[in-house]
């Protein structure tokens, strides 16, 4: 937002349930929004009933969880784009493509994994691995994630407690122990990735290293790997319409594709020499040209 600004461009926000149908036609009840002379605070105007091509760009950034409020929110812009405005990301894309199951589009990339509400499916992938990590698929930040080796001895309440006794799906995938290095979080900008990917590196005592989860985050250049991921999922990502996009990647591998909420380019940006805000507005403007 504050590189929108320093180009000159007028920012209007709006929070989820501003967007909205009358009759057929999508309308937005957005404010003009000003930075302050302190860069830290801001001033917001009245709200006004907009159409959304009145907007040359409308940007969803909305947290998961991805529940059916967010479904009918992706429902809203699709139509909304369909009236002529530019969505970025692509709504009917980011109802799509789950964050989760969306590495088994890319299986040469991916650890072992399995999708299932199933606890004696989870039980043999746990017996064949003796280390996995259980999530569920709408989650964001690290909640809900656990950790399973075969001594755990609360094994069945983690398993029942992740399911609901069976009623709800989840991923379980086998324990990379390459987290301890950073679980990569490798930002694509239109297709493209950036030259350096943030390494969320986990406190002491933890599994998870997402940032929101207490992870250390550290700028580092792509690997040969990572670049071979980024740019073969990147393609399909512009082919989409998923103009930004975290990649995750442990190691070697893809473990998560997000396209709601990516979060990354404020560090890359404050650890190195790269401009993330620079580089999206960039693309953006060239989307529009």
């Amino acid at each position: 937002m504050r590189e929108a600004a320093e180009r000159g461009h007028t920012l209007y926000v709006c929070e989820q349930h501003d967007v909205f149908l009358r009759n057929e036609i999508a309308k937005i009840k957005a404010a003009k929004f000003h930075f302050s002379d302190d860069k830290n605070s801001f001033e917001l105007e009245e709200s006004l009933e907009i159409l959304p091509t009145h907007f040359d760009a409308i940007f969803m950034r909305k947290d998961p969880p991805f529940d059916n409020e967010y479904l009918y929110s992706t429902y809203l812009l699709e139509l909304a784009a369909h009236q002529g405005a530019r969505v970025i990301n692509n709504p009917s894309a980011v109802r799509g493509w789950n964050e989760k199951l969306s590495i088994a589009r890319f299986p040469q990339f991916a650890p072992e994994f399995l999708v299932t509400s199933n606890n004696d499916l989870i039980r043999e992938l746990l017996a064949k691995h003796q280390d996995i990590v259980v999530k569920p698929l709408d989650g964001m930040g690290g909640s809900g994630v656990f950790r399973l080796t075969e001594s755990d001895p609360n094994i069945g309440v983690i398993l029942e407690t992740a399911t609901r006794f069976g009623a709800q799906t989840v991923m379980a995938q086998r324990y990379l122990p390459q987290i301890l290095q950073g679980d990569k979080r490798i930002i694509i900008i239109n297709g493209e990735p950036l030259p350096y990917a943030l390494a969320r590196i986990p406190k002491a005592g933890e599994t998870r290293g997402n940032l929101a989860a207490g992870g250390k985050g550290v700028a580092q250049p792509l690997s040969p790997r990572d670049t071979e991921i980024a740019t073969t999922v990147g393609k399909v990502l512009k082919e989409n319409g998923l103009f930004f996009v975290g990649l995750d990647v442990i190691g070697d591998y893809l473990t998560e594709i997000n396209v709601t909420s990516p979060t990354g380019i404020v560090e890359i940006a404050a650890q190195t020499t790269c401009k993330p805000a620079q580089i999206f507005m960039q693309a953006l403007e060239n989307l529009s040209a």
